[in-house]
């Protein structure tokens, strides 16, 4: 396979993916979870960052005229980050170590932003992707996942999982 079936092939897997997360997020933000909540929303992290995994293995992806071409303005998720934030309520806020190797003193975060802050990220991409511009979308998921998003779903991957965790072994979150 050529270097561009490999980056397109790479880029189709990414997006497929990424609006799985898309949809995923929006259905729960809607309340379309119920009970499921927590759990859905652990699946789609999970998923996703799956995705930022196989970025981070990849070699890096270098634009050829070394710029991003413009794709608008990006979607507003406020209704997605208040539906979460409102799903979410007692586990919203959370405390987390960004950065094990650089951060001393834990920082207090919110699920439902850096949910959304991931999926700004992520459709951001996607629209490079729905342009018919798949290597631009790799460069911009593979930089915004080392420089922002990748380290937002890692943090509300284990805020997810402490929640589950606590409640299948019977130990108070909150």
């Amino acid at each position: 396979m050529s270097d561009t079936g490999t980056w397109n092939a790479l880029a189709e897997r990414v997006a497929t993916h990424v609006r799985n997360y898309l949809n995923g997020l929006e259905a729960v933000a809607r309340g379309d979870g119920g009970v499921h909540t927590i759990p859905l929303l652990l699946l789609e992290v999970s998923q996703v960052i799956l995705a930022g995994a196989q970025l981070g293995a990849t070699a890096d992806v270098i634009l050829p005229d070394n710029w991003e071409p413009e794709v608008g303005p990006d979607p507003d998720l406020d209704t997605v980050r208040q539906g979460l934030g409102e799903r979410l309520a007692s586990v919203d806020e959370y405390v987390e170590v960004f950065d094990p190797y650089k951060d001393t003193e834990p920082t207090s975060y919110r699920l439902s932003d850096d949910l959304v802050d991931v999926a700004s990220d992520l459709v951001h991409g996607l629209r490079h992707f729905e342009q018919e511009r798949p290597l631009e979308a790799l460069w911009w998921w593979q930089y915004s996942y080392f420089n922002h998003w990748g380290n937002h779903a890692g943090a509300a991957l284990r805020a997810l999982h402490a929640v589950i965790a606590g409640a299948r072994l019977d130990v108070a979150v909150r």
